[in-house]
């Protein structure tokens, strides 16, 4: 009887790729898209419910606020900041009650990084704006008056730690 690891491995067969129709976009994308023509084509759904859109900065605040007050996004999940060397981006996590989050893009030129806060619609939103100033720079219009956040009161106004090319003791 033969042992069974002297047996050579069994060949499979070359399967056919599967011709699968593309996915049906998703329902809030064609209502973001049936309210904002540009961004047709434009918002992704990586997963069932899962959603990223990059408005044009001048349509940012209106698309946000459709999310908020149409869609039923009534969560404000995190503000993530990202330095991609050209430009700085803001991503805005927004989610429902069914489990659906959206990503909203926020990108602003790296040399004028202005913001404008949305703590009129998510209060908690102030940190989140904080660390986007003390982190990266962003300048957030509109935000409360508070103490910094998170780096300590004495840190370098002038040093941002999350800029790609943030040195120890040189500003930014």
């Amino acid at each position: 009887m033969p042992d069974a690891s002297s047996t050579p491995p069994a060949r499979l067969a070359a399967v056919p790729a599967a011709t699968a129709a593309p996915p049906a976009p998703h329902p809030l994308a064609e209502a973001l898209a049936a309210r904002f023509p540009a961004l047709a084509g434009q918002v992704t759904s990586p997963r069932a419910r899962r959603l990223f859109a990059e408005p044009a900065p001048d349509a940012f605040r209106e698309v946000f606020d459709f999310a908020v007050a149409e869609l039923g996004f009534d969560r404000l999940v995190a503000i993530t900041g990202m330095d991609e060397k050209t430009s700085l981006v803001a991503l805005y996590a927004l989610s429902r009650p069914d489990g659906t989050v959206l990503g909203l893009r926020r990108r602003v030129p790296r040399e004028a990084p202005a913001l404008a806060s949305v703590t009129d619609r998510f209060p908690g939103a102030a940190n989140y704006e904080r660390e986007l100033d003390d982190l990266l720079g962003f300048e957030v219009t509109d935000l409360p008056p508070g103490k910094r956040y998170p780096l300590p009161d004495d840190w370098p106004k002038d040093e941002k730690p999350l800029r790609k090319d943030w040195k120890p003791g040189s500003p930014a």
